[in-house]
């Protein structure tokens, strides 16, 4: 039985270096395109702009624009 057990949590070990979550923590100090385009004062549609606004960027990851 732990033979098993340290097995098990040599296994966890290893693999712990190749979990999908990692990719988050690199961009953990950089803003969203989102927070940016509030920040300046725009607002984020997946549809095309209001009237009298304008495209000012993008948003989620450029699958909508920012609207100034």
């Amino acid at each position: 039985m732990r033979a098993f057990c340290l097995l098990l949590l040599t296994v966890c070990l290893l693999f712990s270096q190749f979990t999908p979550g990692v990719g988050l923590l690199e961009g953990l100090g950089q803003r969203s395109d989102h927070y940016k385009c509030v920040r300046n004062g725009g607002t984020c549609h997946f549809s095309s702009c209001p009237l009298y606004t304008k495209i000012q960027g993008t948003c989620y990851s450029r699958r909508a624009k920012c609207c100034l």
